[in-house]
């Protein structure tokens, strides 16, 4: 099944499992987002085309960040004239995941992933205690020059979103424990790096960090 959704002042396809960037929503990131003007619904060869609008129908989505598009530069110039002005811009945008696309309006319930069996763990000799794994050496910022083994799920840390996960493995975090220990200048420099001056601080990531450290 398919949709066609408006929403500020643009027009987009979905299906379900989409992802789609949207002018900003004002909504924050994990929560639940509902699109009802829908302009087109499909299911194979049934199509039905809204006029303006398909009664009753709606999309639901998940906000998975609030993030900023590329820069824009603006130049103005007056001829035979000393003005001149430039400017910047990046605009605000939210990124959303399709979790569902309904003909009647009602929410689709979510199933729930079936349980996998534990396998069997392996009994340690009692005379050998396993050792506690060592954690990667990092540099002087904080960070790790070659990831071996698996990373943490940083997206577990509110306000972090796939798109920002991506740019934190880029510079070299990837564990809770990296977080949780980074200092002042650390974080200015990262922020920077991200070109999101001040998340870190505002989300609180430190401290989030430090909850989700100790159950890594």
């Amino acid at each position: 099944m398919f949709a066609v959704i408006k929403t500020g002042g643009k027009q987009y396809k979905v299906a379900e499992g989409d992802t789609i960037t949207v002018e900003k929503l004002d909504t924050e990131a994990g929560k639940d987002v509902t699109f009802e003007t829908v302009l087109m619904l499909g299911n194979g060869d049934d199509v039905t085309v809204g006029a303006p609008l398909v009664a009753g129908a709606s999309v639901f989505g998940e906000v998975e960040e609030q993030t900023r598009g590329d820069k824009v530069i603006i130049r103005k110039k007056r001829q035979r004239q000393t003005y001149r002005r430039t400017q910047g811009h990046r605009q605000h945008l939210t990124v959303v995941k399709i979790t569902g696309i309904s003909a009647d309006g009602k929410k689709p319930a979510k199933t729930a992933a079936p349980k996998k069996a534990a396998a069997p763990k392996a009994e340690a000799p009692a005379t050998e205690a396993a050792a506690p794994a060592a954690k990667p050496e990092v540099d002087s910022r904080g960070r790790i020059a070659n990831l071996e083994g698996k990373p943490d799920n940083l997206k577990k840390i509110s306000g972090v979103g796939p798109v920002l996960e991506k740019k934190l493995h880029e510079a070299g975090i990837y564990f809770f424990w990296q977080v949780a220990a980074l200092k002042e200048e650390q974080i200015t420099e990262l922020e920077e790096e991200m070109s999101f001056p001040g998340r870190i601080t505002r989300d609180e990531w430190v401290k989030q960090a430090e909850e989700f450290a100790k159950d890594a």
